[in-house]
């Protein structure tokens, strides 16, 4: 067995473990800095929206030598506004400018042609209207909405609800970090753009709740015990999933790199930036979330309750004694007729 296997396998027994739990006000610091820092940034910078939004024209021209810089200059001075100008594959230009209506767009598209030393004929032109971007962010929006809703409904009915509570909070929480990062670094707010905010909500989701199936399965029956606490039951359940819940965010997070770094970066194809970020910061969130905020947040709620806080007092002393005796505080922690606590679906070891 490979060493991260070894690892994985100890932390699903609970022989090792890091208190994730007990540490949990550092990662709400973490996550509140962060946080600020994202509404800072759409505050101050706000979003780069695409033409899809604001409106405007798309030309799309055969391959040509002109430079883009050139390219750029030219589709500045032509239309008074600013240009975008990617490089394609084919060797052409996609030329994006804003605010542009159907006479403006076409004295620029005589002017390209001229300086790009093309034919008229051979660039397309496409104008967008901003009532369609309206009309995408308008059905995101509801998406978006009825998405929250019925994840709601859903965890509140399979587990609880404040499970449903905190997977709520950490989807907001994802969201509000990848949009900030977004105003951070200027990239467009696209169509692709929506689709990768609200399909990082699935892998986000996903993770929460493989960590709060373990929990409650690690929960049933808790208070006939005297072993554990409601923290240290939550704490094992994300131990117990740690290195899958990295696996799987290591594994979905290759191929979005991939097309991130690779794609948009180093082979200069601009467009695949609108959907690969979000994809690529969303799931990054997403795993921190459901480990560092998501859980910690339930047993917050969780303790405030009367039984828990009774349980809690009664594993505090049990230990207390223990320690006064001389003894350790797990021998004999439990009776033939106590029920043994589950972490992850696994009867407890005896000792």
């Amino acid at each position: 067995m490979s060493k991260l296997g070894d690892l994985g396998a100890k932390l699903y027994r609970g022989e090792v473990g890091y208190d994730f739990v007990g540490k949990r006000f550092l990662w709400y610091g973490v996550s509140i800095l962060i946080t600020i820092t994202a509404i800072v940034a759409l505050a101050v910078q706000g979003l780069n929206m695409g033409i899809e939004f604001k409106g405007g024209a798309v030309f799309t021209t055969p391959k040509t030598t002109v430079s883009v810089a050139k390219a750029t200059e030219a589709a500045e001075k032509a239309s008074g506004h600013d240009a975008i100008v990617q490089e394609l594959g084919t060797g052409g230009l996609r030329i994006q400018i804003s605010a542009l209506d159907t006479d403006a767009a076409t004295d620029v598209k005589k002017v390209l042609a001229t300086e790009l030393k093309v034919t008229e004929a051979d660039i397309n032109a496409d104008l967008v209207g901003p009532s369609w971007g309206e009309q995408i962010a308008n059905k995101a929006w509801t998406g978006l909405g009825v998405f929250m809703v019925l994840v709601v409904i859903y965890l509140a009915i399979a587990f609880e609800w404040r499970m449903a509570v905190a997977a709520l909070i950490a989807l907001i929480h994802d969201l509000t970090i990848t949009v900030g990062v977004y105003a951070l670094v200027g990239f467009e707010v696209t169509p692709g753009t929506v689709i990768g905010l609200l399909t990082i909500l699935g892998y986000s989701l996903y993770d929460t709740v493989v960590v709060f199936d373990g929990l409650k399965e690690g929960s049933k029956d808790i208070t006939k015990q005297t072993r554990w606490t409601y923290s240290e039951v939550a704490n094992r359940s994300i131990n117990g999933t740690l290195v899958r819940s990295i696996n799987t965010t290591v594994v979905a997070l290759l191929p979005v790199a991939a097309l991130l770094f690779i794609g948009g970066g180093f082979l200069g194809a601009g467009m695949l930036n609108d959907i690969s970020l979000s994809l690529f910061v969303g799931l990054a969130a997403g795993a921190y979330s459901s480990i560092f905020i998501a859980t910690p947040l339930v047993v917050d709620l969780k303790e405030r309750e009367p039984a828990m806080k009774a349980l809690k007092k009664r594993v505090l002393a049990k230990r207390a004694a223990a320690t006064a005796k001389g003894e350790s505080p797990d021998d004999g922690y439990e009776s033939e007729d106590e029920p043994q606590v589950v972490a992850q679906g696994r009867p407890g070891r005896r000792r």
